[in-house]
């Protein structure tokens, strides 16, 4: 049996960071005009191996995406890199975008597959029974074959490019989902500039598929876009870096550590509620330093760990500006000295190093709970430190002044109904069982069928202990308010309705008004732009507004009028899930349909 290693053994700020290289297209022009129809690309998912852990340790089996890429440095062209997190897609506004994603996975998973969740099973194993056995080796059909299926987390995407969880595909596409209609995948990028991220989406088995490396960065950005031109107020080129922050576990051997016993191995003998790492990982590199210069930074930072939330800050306690969150750029710069970020989100920050004497080393520090908010604290010296950066002997240059306005933000009318949806946990006798979504488990019949056109409330009634990260895709969406309510009160009135979960009929309404404590919180300044990921606290009801219609629609929308590029009602549908991954993978997911009036 492996070893596990013990985090305080590894040397921090050794490595150094990675940033990610861009993809490199094959552009598509009309031959009549010359005008970019399209940018192309190939993407593969391989099994290799990265050195993460300092150089002394050894290399770490990974999956990764890989293509064709662009050297930063020499500008030559690598026509089959591949790494952890992949390389970046830098795509135009109103350019599209194809890739042809390909399943190169050709060795059986090594992290537990749980065969006793709702999950991919391209083998029709179906559900085992106990007793089960202990992994390894686990069950073999359900090691191998290895589906994969490509999510683009923010993306405004016609449903069959979308990423849905039964849309899988296996090696040579030998073996495929019954939501799969394509592997060739189409992005239309006519939403607003944004840092957008990449990653596996199969159903049951997305948590060991990421943190086996399936993710990457989707920067879009907008040739129009004043901030970001050619010597324009916003950092460019080297100074402007995605940062993907991750929590990994390893073995002395240096493979990845995961649980291979459940909480509950009697019901599901590998799945835990929540996946946390004892080391940090920034960008494939395990605890870097970035070396940077007195300037300022603009970093695109990305949440992608399973279940750890991050509440981030710098060890000398200087502030930086938020300019944007999931959906692109907020109304106004926002000044922070620690930033909150659950699994799923992202933040585009502006840091300033040009006060610092060279020579001074920040660590970026977290001190999130885990699980959030109540749970254990980090330990100081391993997850409570990210990365280190030090400062350069170089020239210092002071930021330019930002504009005051850096976006307009379409405020979102409702024109629709309210929707009041339960998060409700299912407990074993060790812990949780399963967490759902208004009761209801993956397979159950649709219940969420907006109108295309529609803005809707979607009253968000957190009955758990945890916070968890809800993600809707197709849309990006508004914060409206938190509140407080009798949590207790309302389960017991909930469950007196509608029995108890998982429920096997429609589940009935209860509103949530007269269990309202208090009055209703705005979000903070930095949650008020557009949003594909929020955060659902314990004991509150937190609101969102959601518009079934493109984000840059500038127009009152009205229920039953498309204005997508695509028909959102076509295809095998969305979906709406917790992004803690160990969640989604079982049960805390829920498909919806857009309708069109007719």
């Amino acid at each position: 049996m492996p070893t596990p290693l013990d985090p305080s053994s590894i040397p921090k700020f050794v490595n150094s960071l990675v940033i990610p290289p861009v993809y490199e297209p094959n552009v598509i022009k009309n031959c009549s005009n010359g005008k970019v129809v399209s940018h192309d690309y190939i993407v593969n998912v391989s099994q290799f191996t990265q050195q993460i852990l300092p150089n002394g340790f050894p290399e770490t089996t990974v999956w990764g995406y890989g293509g064709r890429v662009r050297d930063p440095e020499t500008g030559e062209i690598i026509p089959h890199f591949r790494f952890s997190p992949g390389a970046t897609f830098e795509a135009k506004r109103c350019i599209p975008i194809n890739v042809q994603w390909v399943n190169d996975l050709t060795e059986p998973n090594p992290l537990p597959v749980d065969p006793t969740l709702h999950w991919a099973d391209p083998n029709n194993l179906g559900m085992p029974m106990p007793p089960f056995p202990s992994f390894p080796p686990g069950f073999p059909l359900a090691q191998y074959p290895v589906p994969i299926v490509p999510h683009l987390h923010g993306g405004e995407t016609e449903s069959a490019s979308d990423g849905h969880p039964d849309a899988w595909f296996t090696a040579g596409e030998t073996l495929t989902g019954p939501a799969f209609e394509k592997s060739l995948y189409h992005y239309s990028n006519q939403q607003e500039p944004a840092t957008l991220w990449y990653h596996d989406h199969t159903l049951g088995i997305t948590r060991i598929n990421v943190l086996m490396g399936l993710a990457g960065f989707y920067l879009l950005r907008d040739p129009r876009d004043p901030l970001d031109r050619p010597k324009s107020v916003l950092p460019k080129g080297k100074y402007e870096i995605p940062l993907a922050i991750q929590d990994r576990s390893f073995n002395t051997d240096g493979s990845f550590a995961f649980p291979e016993i459940g909480v509950n191995p009697e019901v599901h003998p590998y799945w835990q509620p929540e996946f946390f790492g004892d080391t940090i990982m920034v960008n494939g590199k395990v605890w870097p330093n970035l070396d940077v210069e007195p300037r300022q930074y603009r970093f695109r930072v990305l949440n992608g760990s399973n279940a750890r939330f991050y509440n981030l800050m710098f060890s000398n306690g200087m502030p930086f500006l938020q300019i944007g969150s999931d959906g692109g750029y907020l109304s106004r710069a926002v000044r922070m000295t620690s930033l909150l970020i659950a699994p799923g989100e992202r933040a585009d920050i502006l840091v300033d190093f040009s006060q610092l004497v060279p020579g001074t080393k920040l660590i970026l520090q977290n001190d999130a709970n885990a699980p959030f908010p109540d749970g254990d604290p980090v330990e100081p010296e391993t997850t409570g430190q990210i990365m280190q950066f030090t400062v350069l002997d170089k020239p210092a240059i002071n930021p330019r002044q930002l504009p005051a306005l850096l976006n307009f933000i379409t405020p979102l009318i409702r024109n629709s109904r309210k929707r009041t949806l339960v998060l409700v946990e299912v407990m074993g006798p060790n812990g949780p069982l399963e967490v759902l979504l208004d009761g209801q488990k993956w397979h159950n019949p649709i219940s969420e069928l907006p109108l295309v056109g529609s803005t809707e409330d979607w009253e968000l009634v957190n009955l758990t202990m945890d916070a968890h990260p809800i993600h809707l895709h197709l849309v990006q969406f508004r914060v409206l308010s938190r509140q407080a309510f009798l949590a207790d009160n309302y389960l017991t009135d909930w469950v007196a309705l509608n029995g108890e979960p998982p429920l096997h009929h429609p589940t009935r309404i209860l509103p949530v008004r007269p269990y309202l404590l208090n009055g209703p919180v705005t979000p903070p300044p930095n949650e008020r732009g557009w949003k594909d990921t929020v955060r659902a606290n314990p004991g509150e009801v937190t609101t969102i507004r959601v518009r079934f219609a493109p984000q840059n629609a500038t127009i009152l929308t009205i229920p039953g009028i498309n204005l997508y590029p695509f028909n959102p009602s076509k295809g095998p549908g969305y979906v709406w899930h917790c992004h803690i991954l160990d969640h989604e993978d079982n049960e805390m997911m829920r498909p919806y349909k857009v309708r069109e009036l007719w």
